[in-house]
């Protein structure tokens, strides 16, 4: 039988909830998607489910979209400078080939994909794989990012991870882009984006001239 979520009872007695899901009796696949805003963990949280897999055992394999060559062309890499081996590919079809006898399937970077993503993560899941996918919810304009809505829609579970917001300390949902242009896919690191909370990222370049302001 398949448990999406494992419970434990707390010293207080209330219930709690740990991060990833458990499965008993015959093998399942299935998907994990973890999203959120640049600078969440995103990325650290994917590295780390990975590595406990591989300490289990388990086969794995990661893979990264081929255009984020930010670290290398063969690493997935957080913020925190952590980092896993990985396969760049350029299409998502490459997952179905590239992932035979395997247990675990790591996707970093998923809104940078095709928009086949999705079926092809489900087709996975279907074999019995895990597939645990890492990916922005949304793009600079605040609107939902490449294959990552259908991909939130078709998983068993989500983890909606959160950075914090550097002018007022709330949670961050938002990847406000500091620069002017206007592509959607735009790679970049601090340079080029901060992750703000909802009513910091409406305030737009307002809060750019403020922050320039105090440093002058």
């Amino acid at each position: 039988m398949f448990d999406y979520f494992t419970f434990a009872e707390s010293e207080n007695n209330k219930v709690s909830m740990f991060l990833e899901p458990h499965f008993k009796g015959q093998r399942s696949g299935w998907i994990e998607v973890i999203c959120g805003s640049m600078f969440s963990g995103k990325t650290e949280e994917l590295i780390r489910r990975l590595k406990r897999s591989k300490i289990a055992n388990q086969r794995v394999e990661i893979f990264k979209p081929g255009i984020d060559k930010r670290y290398g062309e063969e690493k997935v890499v957080s913020h925190d400078s952590n980092y896993i081996l990985s396969t760049p590919i350029e299409h998502s079809s490459r997952l179905l080939q590239l992932s035979e006898g395997v247990d675990v399937v790591g996707v970093d970077e998923a809104q940078f994909f095709d928009e086949e993503l999705p079926e092809n993560c489900q087709r996975l899941a279907l074999r019995g794989i895990r597939v645990i996918v890492a990916g922005l919810d949304m793009d600079y304009r605040g609107l939902p990012f490449g294959p990552m809505p259908n991909l939130l829609a078709v998983s068993e579970y989500i983890t909606k991870v959160h950075a914090i917001c550097p002018h007022c300390g709330n949670l961050a949902t938002h990847s406000y882009r500091l620069v002017q242009e206007e592509a959607t896919i735009l790679l970049g690191e601090k340079d080029r984006y901060e992750p703000r909370c909802r009513t910091c990222y409406h305030m737009g370049n307002i809060l750019d001239l403020r922050t320039r302001g105090s440093e002058g």
